[in-house]
């Protein structure tokens, strides 16, 4: 095996598990039920789904100007998008939007 094609495997793996980590949010965002629950999903697809895209992307760069820039792009993702996760939960916080929990349902004992 060459070294080629090792390099195109790891980037390819990362590829398709960054597209799993999108695929499996959405489906997450779409079947939680409260604000609170989606909000988890949407900020996990974010950090990790695209976070393995852009490696992904940054191995079959090579070294180049471009993996420095897409190296950039996956530290500003890592610190803005926990942070803009955190904003969101503390706005609906402060807007009285409250998780709903298991003793809301009918049917609780």
């Amino acid at each position: 095996m060459s070294i080629v094609l090792f390099w195109d495997i790891i980037s390819w793996v990362s590829l398709l598990g960054g597209g799993f980590f999108i695929i499996t949010g959405s489906i997450g965002i779409l079947r939680f039920p409260d604000f609170f629950t989606r909000l988890h999903p949407a900020g996990m697809t974010d950090t990790i789904g695209a976070a393995l895209i852009l490696f992904g992307l940054m191995v079959q760069a090579g070294p180049t100007q471009v993996s420095a820039k897409l190296g950039l792009i996956l530290l500003f993702l890592f610190f803005t998008s926990p942070t803009a996760t955190h904003a969101i939960a503390k706005a609906a916080l402060r807007r009285k939007l409250w998780p709903v929990l298991d003793t809301d349902k009918p049917g609780y004992r």
